[in-house]
């Protein structure tokens, strides 16, 4: 059965999120969900199904990809209210979705392995080549510049702010991408970032050369 339950939030997710443009695509959902079943391979801890159910669906109701939070929030709970799965699953799944989050640097209270496991996944694809590939990627689509020296970096974020405030792709790596290294909660996470975050400050070195000419 938890196979089946596999196979059909796939097909969902991919109907939702097949043709995205941020950066919030099948692909980078798909890669959350291996790397959180190769730190849980790593970890031997936290109960995989739910693992692989929270990295699949994380992205679905995220606000920045649906009309409103609420339509966000419903989404997920209509879908997993149709899935063969007990309330505590169900409730577990969502409980992981809704706090991992980076949200202007606002911490959420992680309360379970799984919640660590699935959030370190997520932000593992936010740095390194890919990282950057979507950080500009993002960045386009909401209108950013890819760059403006008179923006100052912003610290301390609202999660309005951070979701509206003006900034460019560039000013993105110190509000956000430079900080997760940092932020992760397992040791097999921390290991596979060091060489993401080093190709992160080398490509800004190589930036900057350029933009001063």
């Amino acid at each position: 059965m938890k196979e089946q339950t596999i196979e059909t939030t796939e097909e969902f997710v991919q109907n939702q999120l097949g043709h995205d443009a941020t950066g919030h695509d099948w692909y980078h959902v798909d890669r959350v969900r291996r790397n959180a079943l190769l730190i849980f391979g790593e970890e031997q801890a936290g109960d995989p199904f739910i693992i692989e159910m929270a990295a699949l669906l994380h992205d679905i109701p995220d606000e920045k990809l649906n009309e409103s939070i609420e339509a966000g929030e419903r989404k997920l709970d209509d879908f997993l209210q149709s899935l063969p799965i007990d309330d505590y699953e169900k409730n577990h799944i969502k409980q992981i979705i809704t706090t991992i989050s980076y949200k202007g640097g606002q911490a959420s209270n992680l309360t379970s392995i799984e919640a660590k496991i699935v959030q370190d996944a997520d932000r593992l694809d936010a740095i390194g080549a890919i990282g950057i590939a979507r950080a500009f990627a993002y960045g386009g689509k909401k209108g950013q510049p890819i760059y403006d020296p008179g923006f100052k970096v912003r610290d301390n974020m609202s999660l309005e702010e951070y979701r509206n405030g003006k900034s460019s792709s560039i000013h993105h790596f110190y509000e956000k991408l430079l900080k997760l290294k940092d932020l992760l909660n397992t040791d097999p996470a921390r290991k596979m970032a060091e060489s993401r975050h080093d190709a992160m400050e080398k490509f800004l070195e190589q930036f900057y050369q350029e933009w001063n000419g």
